[in-house]
């Protein structure tokens, strides 16, 4: 449906919903308007004008969509590394530059190599937290989520989005901090952020970088050219 000033509006319908909601999303900008049942394409069109002022705002502050490219740079453990032409089939972090094939394929193979790095970064972090926490997770996964940076399943299953390798490495402590404390508590009770303390006293820094900047993170485009 039409939204304001030419921002298309995406209808769910939910029969659980109990009230019209809007979302905007962080990495995209996309604008779904969730209806519960029985509400009518009127009503959400009201609605929509009603929240026309905080759509526009929501979709302006969505991170431009950043394409990664030879010649171009990528945001590598907090800092901005240079991709430049390089042989070989896969993408190689020298340090100082990223080095890959200048082909259609440069972004899923940069996409590749960042994904070998979170999970070893990762790895060391989950490591070193749960040997001070005197826990051990049962494994871990990496996926390329949007709604969560990181996981515990009742299992002691971790989860984390290997997009958190773009962000300080701190950050990235911090959540693999934030799971290794699931561990311990299944839940975010006073506990639960006792042990995230513990873990990391100046946890609530990076938690706020998160919050303000994670979503230049899902912005980071690896698409073929």
């Amino acid at each position: 449906m039409p939204g304001s000033e030419g921002i298309a509006v995406h209808l769910r319908h939910s029969a659980r919903a109990r009230r019209m909601s809007l979302r905007v999303g962080r990495a995209d900008g996309r604008v779904t308007l969730t209806l519960p049942a029985g509400m009518s394409e009127r009503q959400a069109s009201a609605f929509v004008r009603d929240q026309a002022g905080w759509v526009r705002r929501a979709v302006a502050a969505v991170p431009a969509r950043r394409i990664v490219r030879v010649g171009g740079t990528v945001p590598l453990l907090g800092r901005d590394v240079p991709i430049v032409a390089g042989g070989g089939r896969a993408a190689r972090y020298l340090g100082e530059t990223i080095a890959v094939v200048d082909d259609a394929q440069a972004g899923p193979r940069v996409r590749a190599l960042l994904q070998t790095l979170a999970r070893t970064h990762l790895a060391a972090a989950v490591d070193r937290y749960a040997e001070t926490a005197g826990r051990s997770p049962a494994k871990l996964t990496l996926r390329d989520t949007r709604s969560r940076w990181g996981s515990c399943s009742s299992r002691g299953d971790l989860m984390f989005s290997w997009r958190l390798v773009m962000a300080p490495p701190e950050v990235l402590d911090y959540v693999a901090a934030h799971e290794v404390a699931h561990l311990l508590h299944m839940d975010h009770s006073p506990r639960f952020w006792a042990a995230v303390e513990r873990l990391v006293p100046d946890y609530a820094t990076h938690r706020a970088w998160l919050r303000t900047d994670g979503a230049t993170l899902h912005a980071v485009d690896f698409s073929k050219e």
